[in-house]
């Protein structure tokens, strides 16, 4: 009538597999480098590429919001830019801080 406690004990129930017990992180890892970490990279590659061909003639947008054209680019090594603000007024910034290019030069055919 009574079950015994040898019958009444159940076998431990198994854990659940390591795999399983990591796929959430897993896959919340995933999410994030598809969502946040690859499009930041591909705006910082796409700001590297616009700031490596800035030319003399461009007018660009600056970070603190100047906005001038392009009077002299330093040489290979060199991370800065001659910036003319208004008629006569030059000033130097860093390439890093120029944001965007409102409109580019046209390269001239007569050499």
């Amino acid at each position: 009538m009574f079950i015994t406690p040898a019958y009444a004990q159940a076998a431990a129930p198994a854990g659940p597999s390591p795999l399983t017990s990591l796929l959430p992180f897993i896959l919340i890892f995933i999410i994030m480098y598809f969502l946040l970490i690859r499009p930041q990279q591909k705006r910082l590659k796409e700001h590297r590429a616009m700031i490596d061909a800035l030319k003399r003639g461009d007018r660009v947008i600056t970070a603190g919001g100047l906005m001038g054209k392009v009077t002299a680019v330093g040489g290979e090594g060199a991370d800065e830019v001659t910036l003319e603000i208004a008629q006569g007024v030059k000033v130097t910034a860093v390439k890093s801080t120029i944001t965007g290019v409102v409109s580019k030069t046209e390269p001239s055919l007569a050499k």
